[in-house]
């Protein structure tokens, strides 16, 4: 690792930290309002922030009314903006601070983008409220249509204008734009534009008054702005302290990435405060990249960044284990909202349920024809399959459940399949098909047909072939139709056998939920009462059982064969085709992510309702080894698997891996390029 960053650096992987910050405020005192800021900036240069977003006016105070008409005070605000420059000359934190600033005639409510004592530039307001509690008009001037001029404020010349994005030349994708409260409340915000042309961070400095009700709107435009501009939106109130003459201020900061809220500060605390949080922009640039929308946008507009000024900058940050200020999510595809989890896991289940009803319904069978081990994919699927039946008005006698025992099915999952499709109500069989499997064999001179224990992959797909044979052959002859229980985890690591195999059905019901989901999603049924208290029993014991596939007879200490141990924990494959599949984050950066959200299994949150007992953490090196398993599954080995899948409903914004659908790559690829960067990275 010599000459490199630490691995623990977040700047190592594209990440800037921002912060919004919530002054303590004054009525009109400038001297106080510099001392709030410089104080401010110095906590975040101590906590590694790249760039603090001060609120409106904040240098000044927002309610002063005819106070900004007055020399006296503008000189002292002019005087105060000279005091931070030489105040904060020797800290790291980029400053968008807040002031009203002269100009040809003409007063601009601006902010000033301040980085190591140098204004970098100055953006005057666009909009400027004038109705009912605001009378910006009275005292400031819009900025619209001022583009390539200068300012002098100072002792410094600046740029000037609402064409300016700012750039750090040594940081990548550290790109900020900034507007001014009302200018995210117009239908067009100027931020649009600064996104189209590049920008990463969005920026408000807000004075915004607090009324009933007010909060949730701020945070709605919020969360809009930066889902619809692909980019990261800081937002800062001033804060209590300003003039309550006939308003009131709540000093609400947030800090949010495409639609999702990051961090949030505490409201109406006289105390002065900084709301932080890690912003993945590399993640941003990706995204943006994948959505032909975003661009057509662009040239829609323009392409604004042909005639916006890019300020360049040098942050002079060298990158440092300063910690990480982000809540990661360890189970990425399962669902994370408290207040809306119901909702989410209705919403999954459902998507499967519908996709399954419509599909069945223009096949025109008679029967649903489904395999069921005792297994979570085919419990999983079985319970779609049965609700499908009931959105349906049809008996669940429609659907044909076979057991199919072969050389190592244990006494515990054939007795849960068949506990589950007695209590579901549907039709049960059983096949064993140990005899047509050494037939199969013996015909193949296979060492297992003349009694040696040779457990090979040869012997294992026989059975597992033999399986999806006799489920097509069945639904051949009772006008049946093959629903897939195989999980998008089990595709995405080429853990299903091709062709005449547990890898084609005529549906793949389970194609888009990965093993997490399908185990977090069977115990919403059980806790949400879908079903019955005998099925609800029954479910819990088969999410109590080990993942296995069941083709291997149990070791000598009589322990089945675990699906895990051979190729990993699902829940870590999961967190890396999430992260790779979803942004196309590279392979060093998922390992950081993951051992950011796994280390400690005490730190952070875990879905709601997880079981104490399951909860893991993983270090380093076993996050690095099961990676390149990972790498090396996805995208060397079985591609040609999902280039001939079935079809199957996308169920998370995580994405799928249908050939028609999310993920298209050739059957021959290769994975040197992902373990290369990994191992460079780590080596």
């Amino acid at each position: 690792m010599a000459g490199k960053a630490p691995f623990a650096a977040i700047h190592r992987h594209g990440f800037v930290r921002a912060a919004a910050a919530t002054p303590t405020a004054s009525s009109g005192d400038v001297a106080f309002n510099v001392e709030q800021t410089v104080t401010l900036a110095h906590e975040a240069h101590d906590r590694g922030v790249d760039l603090v977003v001060f609120p409106e006016l904040n240098v000044s105070s927002y309610a002063v009314d005819d106070l900004f008409l007055q020399d006296a005070f503008l000189d002292a605000v002019e005087g105060g903006i000279a005091a931070i420059c030489a105040a904060t000359a020797d800290l790291a934190p980029v400053l968008a601070i807040g002031a009203p600033l002269r100009r040809n005639g003409r007063l601009y409510n601006t902010a000033l983008v301040l980085s190591r004592g140098r204004i970098l530039g100055v953006v005057p307001k666009s909009f400027l409220p004038n109705y009912r509690e605001y009378y910006e008009k009275r005292w400031f001037a819009s900025g619209l249509g001022l583009e390539g001029g200068e300012i002098a404020v100072a002792g410094q010349v600046a740029p000037f204008g609402t064409d300016l994005v700012f750039a750090a030349s040594d940081l990548a994708d550290f790109i900020v734009h900034v507007e001014i409260c009302e200018d995210y409340w117009a239908p067009q915000p100027p931020s649009t534009r600064g996104a189209l042309a590049g920008a990463l961070i969005l920026c408000n400095l807000s004075a915004s008054n607090i009324t009933i009700g007010k909060a949730d709107e701020r945070k709605l435009l919020c969360a809009s702005q930066s889902q619809r501009c692909t980019a990261a939106y800081v937002f800062a109130a001033s804060g209590p302290g300003e003039s309550t003459t006939d308003l009131a201020w709540d000093g609400q900061g947030s800090i949010h990435e495409m639609g999702e809220l990051l961090a949030e500060s505490s409201r109406f605390d006289l105390a002065p405060e900084l709301c932080v949080a890690d912003l993945d922009v590399q993640r941003l640039r990706l995204e943006r990249m994948r959505m032909p929308t975003f661009n057509d946008n662009a040239a829609a507009a323009g392409h604004p960044e042909k005639t916006v000024r890019r300020i360049s900058f040098d942050h002079g940050v060298a990158p440092a284990d300063i910690g990480f200020e982000r809540k990661l999510r360890r189970f990425p595809y399962v669902p994370n909202r408290p207040a809306q989890l119901d909702q989410d896991c209705y919403e999954a289940f459902n998507i499967q349920v519908q996709g399954l009803a419509k599909r069945f319904t223009a096949a025109r069978g008679k029967h649903l024809v489904i395999g069921v081990s005792g297994g979570l994919d085919s419990t999983h699927a079985l319970i779609v399959a049965a609700k499908a039946c009931d959105q349906l008005g049809l008996p669940r006698s429609t659907i044909l459940g076979f057991t199919m025992p072969g050389f190592a099915t244990g006494e515990t999952t054939k007795a849960n399949a068949w506990a589950l499709m007695n209590a579901l109500g549907i039709v049960g069989e059983e096949i064993d098909i140990r005899p047509a499997a050494r037939q199969m064999l013996a015909d193949m001179g296979h060492p297992f047909s003349a009694g040696e224990p040779v457990y090979d992959i040869t012997f294992e797909n026989v059975q597992a072939g033999l399986r999806t044979d006799y489920l097509f052959r069945l639904a051949n002859q009772r006008s049946g139709f093959v629903v897939g229980t195989g999980d998008m985890s089990e595709l995405a690591l080429g853990w299903c056998t091709y062709g005449v195999g547990d890898h084609m059905s005529h549906y793949g019901v389970n194609a888009g939920v990965p093993k997490t989901l399908i185990q977090y999603l069977i115990r919403w049924a059980v806790s949400s009462h879908q079903f019955d208290a005998e099925t609800d029993r029954i479910l819990e014991a088969i999410l109590a059982t080990t993942i296995s596939p069941e083709l291997v007879p149990a070791g000598e200490d009589g322990a089945m064969q675990s699906t895990e141990d051979r190729i990993g924990p699902y829940e870590l494959h999961d967190f890396f085709l999430f992260h790779i599949l979803r942004s196309g984050q590279p392979p060093s950066k998922v390992a950081f992510l993951a051992w950011q959200a796994w280390h400690d299994a005490d730190a952070g949150l875990w879905p709601l309702g997880y079981p104490d007992h399951l909860k893991r953490a993983y270090d380093l090196p076993t996050i690095r080894k099961w990676l390149e398993e990972f790498l090396t599954r996805f995208f060397k080995t079985s591609q040609f698997k999902r280039s001939a899948l079935p079809n199957a409903p996308k169920v998370s914004m995580g994405g799928s891996l249908s050939p028609r659908g999310d993920w298209r790559a050739p059957s021959d690829g290769v994975a040197t390029p992902w373990l290369d960067e990994l191992r460079t990275a780590l080596d």
